[in-house]
């Protein structure tokens, strides 16, 4: 990336900030940002060439090992116009296979980016050029889909303009990118988590604990012991090796926002990590969502929001006071933040809240919420089985080793807030409270349903789909063109789970009739639920996947298979 001059002198400290805090960024990254409308090294237009390499970067004066795009971690801003035939060109300088997929974007199915499902993937030296019409617009990212390359860099933020006038008015707009950082290399990180499960987990409960009062009494202690889980295993990767990034920067060299007092800002928050869910909050500013997935909602103000890996939510804020405002991003076993500043002025920093207390895991994300009764209470309740390993729960599901427990009853928890987050003396984001801003496109009553089970073995560190690791998969799951199913996602694990969905939206089903809120990406809660309406109209072969990228790299990822109705070929015809 060429930084002009000029371009230096506008930016002044802030530049000079991020080139030698945090190595190379991009300005809308940059340590002192006055909005993406002012970053000059936007990438725009219909023609646009994206250079994949090794470097190196540094987070709070460390230095480390990435894999990048033109030269930055995160990558470019990309900001294309609804409407426009681009034309995205990946040169592949690494000397190892790439790929770029569009996050939530709806493309044809051999541009999206999936090595193996979509297309063969990008060899080194090679270039590869992705083809599409902009049919929408909205917040969304990229990010690689090769290996784990996701995890040391190659990701970065995509603003897609609407033709026309835009819904959500705002004065200023700033990117808020998410993400989670390693020094040790993510294979290692899977292999620590094969070889002890919780390795990284230093919150676990202990005997001091204990004897002050803190966290379970003794009989809940022993009750979760004889069921093999530990309520502190929250997150399987944890701020014990993480540093959690916004806009690239640590938390000791803090990305701030500018703003002028009365400004309606609008943040565009995007989750790009790899392993880790935030809450996020702006102690003192009120945040109305105005957009999920990159699809407009009617307005909602909440004090704090849960998001999950790869979901999108657009906020605006309207900071009155000439001061600055603290936006902490608290991973959600809360060991660790990554904080930025909004302010009027660079060099203003906001105090931060106290840090909370970590969350314990609770009967309710084991799928057996009782309502306070014991275990023994619980009983064999009148035939149905209360144990957390029997398959009359989901006669589908294979008791293999890869299956540690069955979910008794899991509950619909698309009105719960978020993972540690019930109870507070404050309003949290709850799925239930999303309302699409316009009527959905397809209102047809499902023709048929059918069931998916999140399923893993936490000691083994296995996850799966019903059981069966994408390893052992013979066929893709088979929808017929335009059909509408409705399909219920059953979280069996004591761990959330975001489930993606390629190439298309679908509406979650929460009581909003045809204004249903439509994602690309849900959180799956822990012993929980979530349904949704699905119209399978784009033909093609499309990845379905757990975005936490250390479970869909050990089996949770299956491919959706679109076919023609009436169908060509076998609806069951593996093609993956």
């Amino acid at each position: 990336m060429t930084i002009r001059r000029r371009d230096l002198l506008r930016h002044g400290a802030g530049a000079v900030g991020a080139l030698g805090a945090a190595g190379l960024l991009p300005f809308w990254a940059s340590s002192f940002a006055h909005g993406v409308q002012a970053a000059p090294d936007t990438l725009t237009g219909t023609d646009i060439l994206l250079r994949a390499e090794h470097g190196s970067w540094a987070i709070d004066g460390r230095h480390g090992h990435a894999t990048m795009l033109n030269g930055t971690v995160p990558g470019p801003l990309i900001r294309l116009r609804e409407g426009d035939d681009v034309r995205l060109t990946i040169d592949n300088r690494l000397d190892e296979d790439t790929s770029v997929h569009w996050h939530g974007l709806l493309v044809p199915p051999e541009f999206d980016g999936v090595p193996g499902v979509s297309f063969p993937g990008i060899r080194p030296g090679e270039r590869f050029t992705y083809r599409f019409p902009l049919i929408q617009s909205g917040t969304y990212w990229y990010h690689s889909h090769s290996g784990l390359q996701e995890q040391i860099g190659l990701f970065g933020p995509l603003i897609i303009d609407p033709k026309g006038p835009d819904p959500i008015a705002s004065d200023r707009e700033h990117v808020i990118l998410l993400s989670d950082w390693s020094f040790l290399h993510p294979h290692r990180l899977l292999m620590k988590l094969k070889q002890q499960s919780g390795y990284f987990n230093r919150q676990k409960q202990t005997l001091a604990g204990l004897a002050s009062g803190r966290d379970q009494p003794a009989k809940d202690r022993l009750d979760w012991g004889r069921m093999r889980m530990d309520p502190t295993d929250i997150s399987d990767v944890t701020g014990s090796t993480y540093t959690f990034l916004v806009n690239g920067h640590g938390p000791a060299d803090t990305w701030t926002g500018l703003f002028r007092p009365g400004e309606r800002v609008r943040l565009r928050i995007i989750n790009a990590a790899a392993m880790t869910v935030f809450n996020v909050r702006l102690p003192g500013l009120k945040v109305t969502v105005v957009a999920a997935d990159g699809q407009p909602v009617r307005p909602v103000t909440v004090d704090e929001l849960q998001i999950a890996n790869a979901e999108t939510y657009d906020v605006i804020v309207t900071p009155d006071e000439d001061k600055a405002y603290a936006l902490v991003a608290e991973a959600v076993d809360r060991s660790g933040i990554a904080r930025a500043t909004l302010a009027p002025r660079a060099g203003m920093v906001a105090p931060l809240p106290p840090r909370r207390r970590r969350p314990l895991a609770t009967m309710r994300d084991m799928g057996m919420d009782m309502g306070g009764m014991s275990m023994k209470e619980m009983g064999d309740m009148g035939g149905m089985s209360m144990a957390m390993r029997d398959q009359r729960n989901a006669p589908s599901v294979p008791l293999n080793p890869g299956v540690q427990t069955i979910a008794p009853m899991p509950a619909d928890r698309t009105g719960d807030p978020g993972q540690g987050l019930i109870g507070l003396d404050h309003k949290v984001l709850a799925y239930q409270d999303l309302v699409a801003l316009v009527p959905n496109p397809d209102a047809r009553a499902p023709s048929r349903s059918m069931e998916i089970h999140l399923t893993g073995n936490m000691e083994r560190y296995m996850w799966a789909f019903d059981g069966k690791a994408f390893s052992a998969v013979t066929a893709p799951i088979p929808f017929r063109e335009n059909e509408r199913v409705r399909v219920t996602l059953v979280n069996d694990t004591m761990m959330t789970h975001p489930i993606h969905l390629h190439g298309h939206f679908f509406e979650l089903v929460t009581g909003k009739g045809d204004h249903a809120p439509r994602k690309h990406t849900v959180a799956v809660l822990p012993g929980g639920k979530v349904t949704f309406d699905l119209t399978a109209n784009a033909v093609g072969d499309w990845a379905f996947h757990c975005h936490m990228l250390l479970h869909m790299h050990a089996g949770m990822f299956q491919v959706v298979g679109v076919r023609p109705d009436p169908a060509p070929e076998s609806a069951g015809e593996a093609s993956a």
